[in-house]
């Protein structure tokens, strides 16, 4: 457990120094035995020690006595317990994410690296309050058959097997957001046909990264 708490605050940390979020913002989590291990609410990235990350239960439970997570702990409980693959969550405020989460856009098949998200384009999860169960289904509906997703007036949320490819996945929708948002000053991009984004889905499945 001590190794995987210092590795999320490693990743939190990089979280403001990759410019993904700012100060305390967004959260990161890991699986854990029955449960997971998730960033505490209200605590800057940049001080955070060990015993400062809180461990709840796929149930929900948590020691308050130890601290209280993340305020947004519930979706990341409800992905664990929707998505058997998901290892490790990062959830971000990340800047171009969040420019088209604004306007409830999600990033069509303008780039064949969208399939790195899972699917043939990254779709935008209604907005609800933060910490909601409300926010966890739309989050759900939107991840269906990916592993990444935008989320409205709010930000961007990705599972992978493990926090590297997790915080990865995070810059890589990160970057496609600007790429999209870019591609839109100069008019509507030309999209890849459901046929050629099969084709990169096959090949993404076998694409390993170091």
């Amino acid at each position: 457990m001590k190794s995987l708490r210092s590795e999320i605050i490693k990743y939190s940390k990089m979280l403001n120094s990759k410019k993904l979020s700012a100060l305390r913002s967004g959260n990161i989590s890991a699986r854990y035995k029955d449960g997971f291990l998730i960033t505490p609410s209200g605590k800057k990235y940049s001080s955070l020690k060990g015993k400062d990350i809180v461990f709840v239960s796929l149930k929900g439970n948590f020691d308050k006595k130890k601290g209280i997570p993340s305020s947004e702990w519930k979706f990341h409980q409800d992905i664990y317990f929707n998505k058997k693959d998901a290892k490790a969550i990062v959830h971000a405020h990340s800047t171009y994410a969040t420019a088209l989460a604004s306007h409830n856009k999600g990033i069509p098949s303008f780039h064949y690296m969208v399939a790195m998200a899972g699917g043939h384009d990254i779709k935008c999860a209604k907005y609800a309050t933060y910490g909601t169960r409300e926010l966890s289904k739309n989050i759900l509906k939107a991840l269906k058959g990916r592993k990444a997703c935008l989320i409205g007036n709010h930000g961007q949320i990705v599972f992978e097997e493990n926090l590297a490819r997790a915080f990865e996945l995070a810059e890589e929708v990160e970057n496609i957001s600007l790429q999209y948002i870019t591609s839109l000053k100069l008019g509507k991009p030309k999209i890849l046909s459901l046929k050629e984004m099969n084709i990169v889905l096959s090949k993404a499945k076998n694409y390993k990264r170091g």
